[in-house]
């Protein structure tokens, strides 16, 4: 991939979502210097909005197969009332730290349940909102479109489940070297799937796609894509899996001749080559990732 004129459209994504390996093992090391996230057998409510919520929900499931305790995701807008739900803790994932509805949240349950933020933006008042703070400085971004902050956050909370992320990110740095084809900058539609916890990493990358690309893109998780949305899969089209195989699902896809790409790269790895692929389509349609239409860095709503 070659360098940018830091004016140039995309140049903030593009020196971002670069920087993913690194800041992956960074946010790996603090997780394991740190004890700032709920102990097991907590019940555990994460919460965030867009991107931020996606990784929750990918979180939560870790979390919960992984024997640790329940753990449900919500988006911060529609959390239902934490206290009568019998939660012993509330995590809330934000990049700006201001985004109103995460700050409400916190603000509610203020000495009532005990809370925990994972911030990019240390000087935001989520910090001062929550009872700790889990600082992220390093993988804060510029570009409205977010990458590194998201991926760098569900490390922190990936690797305090005793997952090991040193070959994603060694995965991560090769995917992110390799050019994108041409089937992936003509298609012109993608689903992506996933299972277990990389279902939200599938939506993130369904995100992406929609927020770069202003693309139809749609996410589901795997098993559910065979009652109904496969419908839509056709030549063109692209439909990527992260995560698990899915017996069959392959031999669905190729009957429709769509492009199929299946399980093989690390989800986490995968995720971040579709950064990459969504923040090339862009550029490809004369579009500025760093500035979308409709959006701003932070959802700040007036009271």
């Amino acid at each position: 991939m070659q360098q940018q004129n830091p004016s140039e459209p995309g140049a903030h994504m593009r020196r971002e979502l670069l920087s993913q390996p690194e800041l992956w093992r960074r946010a790996s090391r603090q997780a394991r210097e740190e004890n700032l996230l709920p102990h097991d057998g907590a019940r555990v409510a994460v919460v965030g909005c867009g991107t931020s919520w996606f990784m929750a929900h990918s979180y939560a499931v870790a979390r919960e197969t992984g024997g640790r305790g329940l753990t449900d995701a919500f988006a911060a807008s529609e959390a239902p009332d934490l206290v009568a739900r019998g939660y012993d803790a509330v995590v809330a994932i934000t990049r700006s730290g201001t985004t109103t509805e995460v700050l409400e949240l916190l603000r509610r349950y203020r000495g009532r349940i005990p809370t925990t933020v994972l911030v990019g933006d240390v000087s935001s008042p989520a910090t001062a909102a929550a009872d700790a703070v889990v600082a992220l400085p390093y993988a804060d971004e510029q570009s409205v479109v977010q990458t590194r902050f998201a991926t760098s956050a569900l490390v922190y909370l990936l690797t305090s489940l005793g997952q090991d992320v040193e070959a994603a990110a060694d995965e991560a740095a090769r995917v992110l070297a390799e050019e994108t084809p041409a089937v992936f900058l003509e298609a012109e539609q993608f689903t992506f799937l996933g299972t277990g916890w990389t279902v939200g990493l599938a939506h993130e990358a369904g995100l992406k796609m929609r927020e770069a690309v202003q693309g139809w893109t749609e996410s589901y998780p795997a098993m559910e894509y065979r009652h109904g949305p496969i419908s839509i899969a056709a030549p063109g089209r692209v439909v990527w899996l992260l995560g698990d195989d899915v017996d069959g699902l392959s031999d669905d896809v190729a009957a429709t001749e769509a492009t199929f790409v299946g399980a093989g790269a690390h989800p986490l790895a995968a995720l971040a080559g579709i950064h990459r692929i969504a923040l090339d389509r862009a550029l490809a349609r004369g579009l500025d990732p760093d500035s979308p239409r409709s959006l701003t860095r932070s959802v700040i709503l007036e009271g």
